[in-house]
């Protein structure tokens, strides 16, 4: 007959080590949030929100908020993709949705010279000042760009940090 015992590994797996895991995640909660950067856009350092986010094809998009000394300190949107990705006629508007809400923010993407002149056409800008005046919640928002993609969804602690720039 084999005698049965209990070993104090098991306790210590079973019943400690997830204590423990559980006090450690608690106390010290993984961070998830855009975060405000000096970012060299158009040759100068500017703070910037910096995110990359995927949309519903699973493309992701960088987008980057500042503030923008050539359009008189508005909040600007630039949506960076894969160079060859943003092939469209500008200017077109960025629509943003926010359960009934709606925008169109305007494509300011020609009167950045940087840009326009850039053969890869890997990025555009828009015009986040108004939406981000308009808005007084961190708020989910629902990006579309017609003919790049249908729907890139902004989870609200991307819009905080937009919000925390104007």
């Amino acid at each position: 007959m084999k005698k049965i015992t209990k070993s104090n590994k098991n306790i210590f797996l079973k019943g400690i080590l997830p204590l423990l895991l559980l006090i450690s995640f608690v106390f010290s909660p993984i961070k998830v949030s855009a975060e405000v950067a000096e970012t060299e856009i158009n040759g100068e350092l500017i703070n910037a929100s910096s995110e990359f986010l995927r949309d519903l094809d699973f493309e992701t998009w960088q987008l980057v908020a500042y503030k923008s000394p050539l359009f008189e300190d508005k909040l600007i949107l630039r949506v960076i993709g894969y160079p060859g990705n943003l092939r469209i006629d500008h200017p077109t508007g960025l629509n943003v949705e926010s359960g009934r809400k709606k925008w169109i923010l305007d494509d300011k993407t020609l009167l950045n010279v940087a840009l326009a002149n850039d053969g890869r056409q890997a990025a555009a800008e828009f015009d986040l000042d108004e939406l981000i005046q308009t808005i007084d919640k961190n708020r989910p928002l629902r990006l579309s760009l017609s003919g790049v993609f249908s729907e890139l969804p902004v989870p609200p602690f991307v819009v905080k940090e937009w919000r925390s720039l104007n």
